[in-house]
């Protein structure tokens, strides 16, 4: 399932009102294809176009990739870039054997909803403990609802990805510290 772009706008402005004086970019990838098309993984493709634009046009500038779902998973397998210091992947879809060794030294956040019914949040907890096991620093957010549209508390979704994101641009503190374990924290914390 791949949201559409409008879907995602809240994210992106919850994440430009949180960085609003901090001179940070945000932007839409604009996929081409619908799916994830076998090993094509068309996504993936579209999100390194996105980058190759971005580096032409504010090179070197730190980069926080966020996706939800399938282009959670787009975004976690965008993530290899060396300007790329964090994922933001919420709901994704990470099937058994999703490669993790590019995640070396960069951050992922990963917020779930136990409840969803499209994408497994137990795989979602796999994955982080294979991205730790390959040298990723890893947070887990179990989300108290929303399921996979994250329509149910949708600001508290807004807030928990514009707090991971400016944590990762190294703008504001993590409110729980990536470590070197998997964490699931039961809530992301603020107002």
């Amino acid at each position: 399932m791949n949201l559409p772009a409008w879907r995602m706008r809240p994210f992106a402005s919850a994440t430009a009102g949180a960085t609003a004086h901090d001179g940070v970019l945000v932007a839409h990838v604009r996929y081409r294809h619908r799916g994830w098309n076998g090993a094509d993984a068309h996504p993936v493709t579209d999100a390194g176009r996105a980058l190759d634009e971005l580096r032409a046009l504010a090179h070197p500038v730190p980069v926080v990739l966020v996706g939800h779902s399938l282009g959670g998973r787009a975004a976690l397998r965008a993530a290899a870039g060396a300007d790329v210091v964090g994922v933001v992947a919420l709901a994704p879809w990470c099937p058994p054997g999703e490669p993790t060794a590019h995640l070396l030294g960069r951050t992922v956040v990963a917020l779930h909803d136990e409840a969803d019914r499209v994408t497994s949040a137990a795989d979602t907890w796999a994955f982080l403990a294979r991205a730790r096991t390959a040298g990723a620093h890893v947070v887990g957010i179990a989300m108290p609802s929303g399921g996979h549209t994250m329509l149910r508390d949708a600001r508290q979704w807004h807030r928990c990805t514009a707090q991971a994101v400016t944590a990762l641009l190294g703008l504001t503190p993590f409110p729980e510290a990536p470590t070197d374990s998997v964490d699931v924290l039961p809530r992301c914390t603020g107002p």
